[in-house]
């Protein structure tokens, strides 16, 4: 039976879902503020389709939440399962364009050969000292604390560069014993340190003027362009939920600022 979920603030349902602690995490974190649901249409609060042979197929669901704050635009979670074959937790934080923030952005994939680690506070404006300079300052040390213990993620592309700040944790961990323990012991710490760094930035954080805001919403709205034009996961969610359904869901929720 699919789950019932009135409004994006209501609690993923999703039964074993890999990254179930670290959306618990990020609700623990906003109780600080006072939230409200960020408005998504019921077909994208709650997804299910199916996958495999007729005889024995296997169920896939795709939950979002979402929420709004004073100072949050919108943060939203895009929360999958397709059985034991892949699990995805896409979280990506907009803070409204009248403080000079950056995104918050934590994407961890679960597929067959192991286990995809993103996260990152990503500038709207890189190239900008006055929009990365205290935020880096910041959050280097806590990057540079976690990634040497984790496998490298490998090359980015060229194009990508420009949306990661120097302190982008990207890491491949293997599945299996190995791969638990550096999720308990590295991402999980590593995670929380990036999030209240993020928060923090976000409770000391001062309206700016009408200019630097338009500026800073140029710069959300190409990210935002950028991110919906490449998401990786096009491929997949057409593949269980058809293309129609993918483009409305990626264009229109996750990265809706255009």
């Amino acid at each position: 039976m699919q789950s019932i979920r009135n409004n994006s603030l209501d609690p993923i349902s999703i039964s074993n879902w890999r990254w179930a602690h670290f959306l618990d995490e990020t609700i623990k974190a906003f109780s600080i503020f006072q939230t409200r649901p960020y408005p998504i249409k019921n077909d994208f609060l709650v997804r299910e389709s199916f996958f495999g042979s007729s005889s024995n197929p296997k169920k896939v669901l795709l939950e979002t939440w979402g929420l709004k704050t004073e100072k949050i635009r919108q943060a939203r979670c895009a929360c999958l399962q397709a059985g034991e074959i892949t699990s995805v937790m896409n979280l990506v934080i907009t803070p409204l364009n009248n403080y000079d923030l950056p995104f918050f952005g934590a994407d961890f994939v679960t597929l067959p050969n192991g286990h995809l680690i993103a996260l990152d506070l990503q500038p709207a404006l890189k190239e900008d000292i006055n929009h990365t300079q205290d935020v880096w300052d910041k959050l280097i040390p806590i990057h540079s604390k976690w990634q040497s213990s984790l496998p490298s993620g490998g090359g980015i592309p060229s194009e990508a560069r420009r949306y990661f700040s120097p302190a982008f944790l990207w890491s491949r961990i293997p599945l299996g014993e190995e791969g638990e323990k550096l999720i308990s012991h590295i991402i999980k710490p590593a995670f929380d340190e990036y999030l209240n760094c993020f928060l923090e930035l976000v409770r000391d954080a001062k309206i700016i003027s009408k200019e630097r805001s338009l500026k800073i919403l140029n710069g959300q709205k190409e990210y935002m362009r950028y991110r919906a034009e490449k998401d990786p996961a096009r491929g997949m969610l057409r593949g269980f939920f058809g293309e129609l359904w993918t483009e409305k869901y990626i264009n229109h929720t996750l990265f809706d600022l255009k």
